[in-house]
């Protein structure tokens, strides 16, 4: 792979995106990452460069439209062009909808919904500027399977594969093709998670996917991927 290419991946210090930053690095592309937790996203530019690898990294809220601006400004500005953009960034909040409070509803879908609408507005103009690219999103099976004390969540993952459905018809023709990855349990700290249990999907399976993806001929899209663990989980 050119080492000209740019990837963009959003919520990059830790779990899925740190896994998906690191194997896109490997496989020569300059990295620009976004993350809120400014401590450990620094830590993880010092580790990506300190192996040669060409880094952006900038601390925000891909929910905050501002902080997107100031994201991709960046990337123009160092690098004049965008190839892939990964949509990672993602929170859960988990109660019953009566009990779901209006905070916690709007900051779930700002992050979840709003964000990546944030980031491809901005990466389309300079993917077709590049003469194409690819935006990958990082979804879940709860975009498809309901659950209780899960509706803020499923709304937004189900939501966030109806709006890039949409953007994948709207744009591949434009040779940039949009895929929607859709995991089932993930070995991570999400919402508060027990990591270290082996039944579950790992963030570097989901990385080798999105490689997966990269590496395909131009000519062929996956638009969606759901990802499953083949273990059951053990029971107490």
């Amino acid at each position: 792979m050119s080492t000209s290419n740019v990837a963009v991946i959003t919520g990059a210090s830790r779990g899925i995106g740190r896994a998906v930053a690191r194997a896109v690095a490997e496989e020569g592309y300059r990295v620009a990452l976004l993350a809120r937790h400014a401590e450990a996203l620094e830590a993880f530019r010092h580790e990506l460069e300190s192996e040669g690898r060409e880094v952006l990294a900038i601390a925000g809220d891909v929910g905050r439209a501002e902080d997107v601006e100031r994201l991709f400004a960046a990337v123009d500005r160092t690098w004049r062009r965008v190839d892939v953009l990964v949509n990672n960034a993602g929170i859960g909040v988990f109660a019953p909808l009566e009990h779901l409070r209006p905070e916690d509803f709007d900051r779930v879908l700002k992050t979840n919904l709003y964000g990546p609408y944030y980031c491809a507005r901005a990466a389309v103009p300079l993917m077709r500027q590049s003469g194409g690219g690819y935006i990958i999103n990082i979804g879940s099976l709860a975009g498809v399977n309901a659950f209780p004390s899960g509706s803020v969540y499923c709304a937004s993952k189900s939501a966030l594969r109806a709006m890039f459905d949409c953007l994948m018809l709207e744009v591949r023709h434009d040779n940039i093709k949009v895929t929607t990855i859709a995991p089932g349990s993930v070995d991570t700290e999400f919402a508060g998670q027990d990591v270290g249990q082996a039944w579950k999907i790992r963030p570097d399976d989901i990385a080798s996917t999105v490689v997966f993806l990269l590496r395909m001929d131009a000519r062929t899209l996956n638009s969606y991927i759901e990802m499953r663990p083949t273990r059951p989980p053990r029971k107490s």
